[in-house]
């Protein structure tokens, strides 16, 4: 199956999902193409919490360019503020197949495994992104969550060690128990 088939197949069925209520705040800046005006606009909808408008928009960006980074990760981060877990992670990985290594989706993609139960594929879409930006500490605390559920409580740690070093007001979770933090 070509690359622009497979997208319109992975597309179409995150669409369904979320028309049959399976599929989850600012959306990720669109560099200027043939689909920024329908891209700008579908930001411009969504900071606005506008969302179905916003969908409407990211989905004519597709039709002008098929494999758009930007608008697969804000119709993910739609689907995710939504709780469409299934959806989300499909609008995510369509994201990174345009390119693997935009950080947005790979931490957004690594909340959403951690929310599923999938630890492992958790830390290491977290480390990932912790290679592409060091400094990034939500993604060093949410990789001490993950290490932490993994049972790796010493790497947990030093995550956590780390995520404050880089944000004061980050301090380590008082339980097991918590969940990890808000989509970028």
């Amino acid at each position: 199956m070509g690359t622009l088939s497979r997208v319109m197949t992975l597309a179409i069925f995150a669409a369904a999902l979320t028309a049959c209520g399976l599929g989850g705040a600012s959306g990720a800046t669109p560099a200027p193409n043939a689909s920024g005006d329908a891209l700008q606009r579908g930001l411009a909808a969504h900071q606005a919490g506008k969302l179905d408008d916003a969908v409407k928009l990211y989905y004519q960006a597709l039709e002008t360019d098929p494999t758009n980074k930007f608008a697969f990760f804000n119709l993910g981060q739609i689907e995710h503020t939504r709780n469409h877990l299934v959806a989300a992670e499909a609008w995510y990985r369509l994201a990174l197949e345009s390119d693997k290594n935009m950080p947005q989706p790979l931490y957004n993609l690594a909340l959403v495994r951690q929310a599923v139960g999938d630890s492992t594929e958790s830390a290491s879409l977290l480390r990932r992104v912790i290679a592409i930006e060091p400094n990034n500490a939500g993604a060093h605390w949410n990789l001490g969550l993950a290490l932490r559920s993994l049972g790796q409580t010493a790497d947990a740690t030093a995550e956590f060690a780390t995520a404050q070093r880089l944000d004061a007001r980050l301090t380590p979770p008082p339980s097991a128990s918590v969940r990890p933090s808000p989509t970028r």
